[in-house]
Formats: C-alpha cells, structure tokens, sequence
C-alpha cells in the first residue's frame, strides 16, 4: 500500500513518513504541492496525507487535482485552521479526511488505515489461504499454527500476494506496492525478499514463481 505525504514542514514531513513505514506501508514525501503534482503524475497512490497550506501550488489546487482526476485515492488533509468553516471547506473540495495540527501520530496512522479500507474492497480481518494465516492489522503470520517473524518488506510482498487471492501478481507490481520511489526499477530486491520469504515459510514451498510472469501463492 502506498502513500504520498505532502507537508512543507521538513521535520514534520519525514516524521509521518517514519511512521507509516514501520507499518509497512510505502511511503513518498514531496514539500510542496508542484513535486507533489509530479508525483501524482507518475504513481498511484492508496493514501495522500496532504498540508493545505502549501508553497507553490496551494494544497486546496492538488486536492482539485486528484478528485478531477478521478482516482480512487482518499485524501488526508492537514491544517492548523481548527474553525468548522475551514473543515467544510476542505471537506468539500474532495478530500475524505480532515485532520487539524497538532496530532497524534497514532490517529494519524489509524485514520490512514480507514481511508485505505474505504478504498479497497472489504476484506477479511485475516488474509488465509491454506495453512498460512496474515493479520495486517496486528502485523503477524503464522503457518499451520507457527508464528513467523518477518521484516517489513517480506510482510508487505507477502500481503499483497495474499490479497491477491491465488492470482499473479508481477514484480514491477510488488515493487510498486512495497517500495517507495526511490527504488531502482532495474534491482533485483523483490527476488531477493521473496527468497527470504520462502525461507522463513518454510516447506513446502507456497510462494510460486511464474516464469516471465511474477509470484501467487499457492
């Protein structure tokens, strides 16, 4: 699952995005709204956590963007402006979440998690399939009762192999999903996390490559 933080506030911006990746999620910062533009342009993003005060392009401008552009992310936006006008008002250019400064981190993350269960269709609380068990909420897995300790990004491919319920899911999609923009398109890390996958799963093998395809679970 992948976000786009938009924050001019340096310190502020980069502590959102440590955050939410200890939760495995994805994450890109832009400190402006013309990079965050440039961003949208070329990713797809579940979650925009957007500042509406912005330089360069006016926060209110990228939300106008992303709702006329008719994708499905859901916006988060940020302000200092606590008046129920200034709610409303960005309730009504499209964005889906308001939230006022200062916050909690751990709303901040809770709220994301709801705007991304609003974005994509339900889902059980658990991923299964066979004997392997993923709770995302909880961050655990377990294989025919087996608790199994893995890293961020091998619980990030692996859930969105689970989500994919049995279907391919390609390696330029996993890297899209799991890894923020500053991965190497041409670098070898989803064989090498998928590797470590398996290892850690155990026999028998249940993460299959599809040659020239990608990867689905058994």
């Amino acid at each position: 699952m992948r976000i786009l933080v938009v924050e001019d506030e340096r310190l502020l911006a980069d502590a959102i995005a440590e955050w939410l990746r200890r939760e495995a999620f994805a994450v890109d910062v832009a400190y402006d709204g013309d990079a965050a533009l440039e961003r949208l342009g070329v990713n797809d993003y579940d979650v925009v956590v957007l500042d509406r005060d912005l330089p360069v392009v006016h926060g209110d401008d990228v939300c106008r963007a992303i709702v006329e552009g008719g994708a499905e992310t859901r916006v988060m936006m940020l302000t200092a402006a606590a008046a129920v006008r200034d709610r409303v008002a960005g309730l009504a250019l499209g964005a889906d979440d308001y939230l006022i400064k200062p916050f909690a981190l751990v709303e901040l993350s809770a709220r994301v998690h709801a705007l991304i269960r609003r974005a994509r269709p339900a889902a059980p609380p658990k991923l299964t399939r066979g004997g392997l068990v993923v709770d995302p909420a909880r961050h655990e897995v377990y294989r025919d009762g087996r608790h199994v300790a893995l890293s961020r990004k091998e619980f990030a491919v692996l859930a969105e192999l689970m989500r994919a319920g049995g279907a391919v899911v390609s390696a330029e999609e996993l890297l899209e999903r799991a890894w923020d923009e500053h991965i190497d398109p041409f670098t070898n890390v989803v064989r090498v996390t998928v590797m470590k996958l398996r290892r850690k799963l155990g026999e028998p093998q249940i993460v299959e490559t599809v040659p020239g395809v990608g990867y689905q679970i058994r």
